[in-house]
């Protein structure tokens, strides 16, 4: 299997990650300014305890311990992340790409899975959003939380696991 952005041309490779790098890291500020209000006794780490809720009593207690501001940071949020997801993916898949291609063989092989990966837990990252929406939205089902919180966990996953390969990537003395 191929890395997905295989075939961008070497010299494209670069400023393209660092152009997604920087809208990613822009995004992610934002985000930092409109979790602040998300964080409640009952959601110690804001719109990541919603995420990894599990259930619905703990989605609910989440939804119940937020102001009506906080829920509209909430829903913006959400909304937000779906510009972020193909930024973060493009990212992280190239960043990918590029320690990959310091280091040919087992290790180059690896990060064509998870260039996909990073693709991957984008498509996790908006069910999950979806999931958490219907929750918002007061279609209060044990379905949605569950289904958000495998999401979320899958996505944070791949995400971990690309960052760690990535950066390892890097760290490595490059290979002749």
């Amino acid at each position: 299997m191929d890395h997905p952005f295989i075939n961008l041309p070497s010299n494209r490779r670069k400023p393209l990650f660092i152009l997604s790098l920087v809208v990613t890291l822009v995004i992610f500020g934002i985000f930092r300014v409109l979790d602040t209000p998300l964080r409640t006794p009952a959601a110690p780490n804001g719109i990541v305890s919603f995420e990894l809720a599990g259930n619905l009593e703990t989605a609910t207690g989440i939804i119940n311990s937020w102001d009506a501001r906080a829920g509209l940071f909430a829903g913006f949020g959400l909304g937000l992340d779906y510009l972020f997801m193909p930024f973060y993916a493009l990212a992280l898949s190239l960043g990918i790409l590029l320690a990959a291609g310091r280091h040919p063989g087992a290790f180059e092989k690896a990060g064509a899975w998870l260039g996909w990966g990073a693709l991957a837990a984008a498509l996790f990252d908006a069910v999950e959003n979806y999931s958490l929406w219907q929750l918002l939205l007061g279609n209060l089902q044990e379905g949605w939380a569950n289904l958000a919180a495998m999401c979320a966990t899958i996505k944070f996953g791949l995400l971990i696991l690309g960052l760690a390969y990535a950066l390892l990537g890097w760290v490595l003395p490059k290979k002749k």
